[in-house]
């Protein structure tokens, strides 16, 4: 708690200066060179600028009825799934035309290939990436009932995909059963749990994957939390660090106000930025 204290004064005071001098365009921020700040335990953060924008990218993204997908939260790295053999290993296509973010298809690979070690093989995506586009035509073919409005679907972002076994529906399938005790260790979380729905406002999908990268996937398993509930929870505690794989990290939460903010990172370790889509960014670092 003090060593938050601590840096939260060092960016009012170090933040303010720098803001005076440079008040204007978040490009002009972005290319100010980080400070760096003593924290109160001896370690060191650099004093980093952080725009506006951040907070609509990144893998913690909550997109649902209430929050909508801004363009920039689309992931980058979109791919046609069937014009990448090294990716489609272990499993099936239901249509040829597929699209996911390379780096989840990546993850799902390693998935599978694990999968395939416990003898659970039979493993098919049915829908991965949708752009908004053909979430309009599915609203507004099949309804409010089955499809959500363009923009507030978790397909039009990349990061999900609707995982199905080829020999029977996903709530009785050994893949099913599979990725809901292991998806976890692979970064993926059951979006839509059983006894959630009151929370994510979807009925339970077994089939519903999302991509959220470690160590939040583990996290949210071991508090059994929606990602709606680890938003919730980061919010609340600010900071949290805990070891997991063996990997200490640190998670914070700032919120970003105007332009930009200045928030510190551990200097010399490796970090991830992702905005929540709502109000702020969760900073994850580790050695």
């Amino acid at each position: 708690m003090k060593k938050r204290v601590f840096c939260a004064v060092m960016i009012a005071l170090l933040g303010w200066e720098v803001l005076h001098q440079y008040t204007g365009t978040d490009e002009r921020v972005n290319r100010l060179q980080p400070v760096q700040i003593m924290n109160g335990d001896h370690s060191r953060s650099d004093l980093t600028a952080i725009s506006a924008s951040r907070i609509y990218q990144g893998n913690l993204l909550l997109v649902n009825k209430d929050y909508a997908l801004h363009p920039e939260g689309i992931t980058s790295d979109i791919i046609t799934l069937s014009e990448h053999s090294e990716l489609t290993a272990g499993y099936a296509l239901l249509d040829n035309s597929t699209q996911l973010s390379k780096t989840v298809a990546m993850q799902f690979a390693r998935m599978v290939e694990a999968a395939g070690g416990d003898g659970v093989s039979q493993f098919l995506i049915s829908s991965g990436y949708r752009d908004t586009d053909k979430q309009k035509q599915l609203y507004e073919e099949k309804g409010a009932d089955y499809a959500l409005p363009p923009g507030h679907s978790e397909h039009n972002l990349g990061l999900s995909l609707d995982i199905g076994s080829s020999q029977m529906e996903m709530s009785r399938a050994p893949e099913g059963r599979w990725l809901e005790a292991n998806a976890w260790d692979y970064g993926f979380i059951l979006r839509y749990p059983k006894d959630k729905s009151d929370i994510t406002g979807i009925q339970y999908e077994p089939w519903h994957f999302r991509y959220v990268g470690l160590p939040h996937s583990i996290i949210m398993r071991d508090k059994h939390y929606t990602l709606e509930e680890y938003l919730d929870y980061l919010k609340e505690q600010q900071s949290v660090t805990l070891k997991v794989k063996g990997i200490v990290y640190n998670i914070s939460y700032y919120p970003v106000n105007g332009k930009s903010t200045f928030v510190p990172i551990p200097a010399g370790q490796q970090y991830d930025i992702s905005g929540n889509n709502v109000d702020g960014v969760i900073i994850t670092a580790h050695p």
